[in-house]
């Protein structure tokens, strides 16, 4: 059902963001891993979201043959703070958005700027 969540939260985007989405998998996991939580050392809100890869605006001419860069939504986390309503839905929306910036490059100031942290 979450997975399902998920899939409308991606049909939903609009599709000049959506085909930023072409060659990164999205992929839901119960909870965050110790290994996620380091990599956001110091961070004391809970983890809804992670972006695994190489940020586009990273990328050089010798970029090919990798395997896809993934987000990873997590369900424990997400359920916990908003529940099984809308305002799940809208937060789902949201964290795949702020994951979506972090594979075009920005960092979580510029996020916040948007409105997505």
């Amino acid at each position: 059902q979450f997975a399902k969540r998920v899939n409308a939260a991606l049909k939903r985007l609009p599709a000049e963001y959506r085909h930023y989405l072409d060659n990164v998998a999205i992929v839901v996991e119960d909870e965050p891993t110790a290994a996620s939580r380091a990599d956001h050392e110091g961070d004391t809100e809970e983890l809804f979201g992670l972006y695994h890869g190489i940020p586009r605006n990273q990328r050089f001419g010798g970029y090919s043959m990798v395997v896809p860069d993934q987000i990873t939504v997590y369900r424990g986390p997400l359920l916990r703070a908003f529940g099984t309503g809308e305002e799940l839905d809208e937060q789902i929306r949201i964290t795949v958005l702020h994951e979506l910036g972090h594979h075009l490059g920005f960092d979580e100031d510029g996020l916040e700027r948007m409105g997505l942290a």
